[in-house]
């Protein structure tokens, strides 16, 4: 793979930029020269044959340029795209993929705004890529009360190119749920542009099919789902990362009474969406520094807990582990560990966030670590819980440049998103693992089974196979017999 990725580089040097370096925004070129994953993506879709991943970069690098991929912002896409809801990021599919909505009856045809309508996928699409680099989506096409006029087949075709050239390695599965059948031929039509890359992840499911791919959790009720989640903007709707239930409370492993009195505080402090803030009583930075310095009270937390093996090296923390948090079934496995790092000159507060809330505990939640200093927090499954590959969990880290006596919740109404160091981790369950070891087994256990019947019914047709060629020449036998002269 390394050597395919950088005779990929070298190749792409030579051949494509020599005479055409205004052809790509350099920030593409730069990005290609350095991040490997990204060449390995262009690689993988291709089959790794360089020649065609070389054409798929320069296509999707020149499509990058003209359209500004690199430069759209919020403020770049007409607000009344985002008012009426029809593409949004929400929930996830049962393998944990983040789910692509197109509400398709909300889309009307018009050639005045196609280019309008190209960016402003293109700009979920480069959001979520620099979110949650690597991690493919489940495209949604929600057909529900839709009819010909909604259909418009050159902007349907971009959605295609947009995972089949200039994302790839995006696509976990493209779902089309409620189809009306006046539509078959248009979508008949859709397949020959996938390719034989994509065409095996095209699913079409009904109402009472859709919950084989997506949980009730995330489907709305029209689906037959349990989601009470409704579109509205602004702001943008984002991974529904809340405050963890027990903010900086006790863990489950602590006295059961105080946990309940931890509970019923943060019940208060839940924040509805990603950039609301949590309204939870002043906490002075001073306050915060002098409990973190009880050694033996943090030895008695992190007792138990999983030890990070990686590290992700931010501008302002080195985070432990890089990636996953990691769960395991037992007990004694249902601790893990996050570990800050602080490599700035000044004090950093931190915040932990979940999608799940009612599932972990996190201590602490949220403070603060001196220069040069660690923390260590501690991210337990509460209850009968179980991990499960939807959940993720984001940290957000900045630089508090003077902190004094600031209160925590007022620095982060204040300061600029922009400052703002992000870290996010997917969740990985030895259970998981296990269960779908399980699947795998007894699909294989079927398969076998279907096997030995298909060799069977073999062996029956060879023998009668056999029976009747025998049969054919008896007979030719006693023809032959009985046309003899006697």
């Amino acid at each position: 793979m390394e050597k395919k990725i950088e005779e990929t580089r070298q190749r792409f040097k030579n051949e494509y930029l020599q005479d055409s370096s205004d052809k790509y925004d350099s920030r593409d070129v730069e990005r290609l020269q350095k991040d490997d994953a990204w060449v390995e993506g262009y690689l993988t879709w291709r089959i790794y044959v360089v020649d065609d991943t070389l054409k798929m970069i320069d296509e999707s690098f020149q499509w990058r340029k003209d359209l500004g991929v690199n430069d759209l912002t919020e403020s770049s896409i007409p607000k009344w795209m985002f008012e009426t809801g029809a593409v949004f990021l929400h929930g996830y599919d049962k393998e944990g993929n983040k789910l692509f909505w197109f509400k398709v009856k909300l889309h009307i045809k018009d050639a005045k705004t196609i280019l309008d309508k190209k960016k402003y996928v293109a700009f979920w699409l480069e959001r979520y890529a620099k979110r949650e680099p690597g991690m493919p989506l489940t495209v949604v096409f929600d057909m529900a009360e839709s009819g010909l006029s909604n259909i418009d087949m050159d902007f349907v075709k971009y959605i295609i190119n947009c995972f089949k050239v200039y994302y790839p390695k995006f696509l976990s599965k493209m779902i089309i749920v409620d189809m009306p059948w006046i539509m078959n031929a248009a979508w008949k039509i859709v397949k020959t542009w996938l390719g034989p890359e994509a065409i095996s992840k095209l699913k079409f499911a009904s109402k009472s099919e859709i919950q084989t791919f997506i949980g009730p959790e995330y489907l709305p009720p029209h689906m037959g789902g349990m989601d009470p989640f409704k579109y509205s903007y602004p702001p943008l709707p984002d991974d529904d990362f809340q405050t963890p239930i027990c903010d900086n409370g006790p863990i489950v492993s602590e006295d059961e009474t105080e946990s309940k009195e931890g509970e019923l505080e943060s019940k208060d402090t839940l924040e509805s969406s990603f950039n609301s803030e949590v309204a939870v009583k002043p906490k002075k930075v001073q306050s915060i520094i002098s409990k973190d310095n009880d050694k033996g009270d943090t030895s008695n937390k992190t007792k138990g807990a999983r030890k990070p093996l990686t590290t992700f090296r931010g501008p302002l923390l080195h985070v432990s582990p890089a990636e996953e948090l990691s769960f395991g079934s037992k007990e004694t496995e249902k601790k893990c560990l996050i570990i800050l790092n602080n490599v700035t000159k000044n004090q950093v507060a931190f915040k932990v966030r979940t999608t799940a809330p009612e599932k972990y505990r996190v201590k602490p939640s949220s403070s603060c670590c001196e220069p040069g200093a660690s923390v260590d927090i501690v991210v337990s499954l509460h209850g009968g819980y179980q991990a499960s590959p939807q959940d993720r969990f984001l940290v957000m880290a900045a630089e508090m440049e003077n902190a004094g006596a600031q209160e925590l919740a007022q620095f982060w109404k204040e300061v600029s998103r922009a400052k703002v160091m992000e870290h996010r981790y997917n969740m990985t369950s030895r259970d998981l693992c296990q269960v779908q070891l399980m699947r795998v087994t007894a699909c294989n256990a079927r398969l076998e089974q279907k096997l030995d019947k298909c060799l069977w019914v073999q062996k029956v047709l060879i023998g009668l196979v056999l029976i009747l060629m025998v049969l054919n020449l008896l007979c030719l036998y006693l023809l032959g017999t009985a046309q003899r002269p006697s």
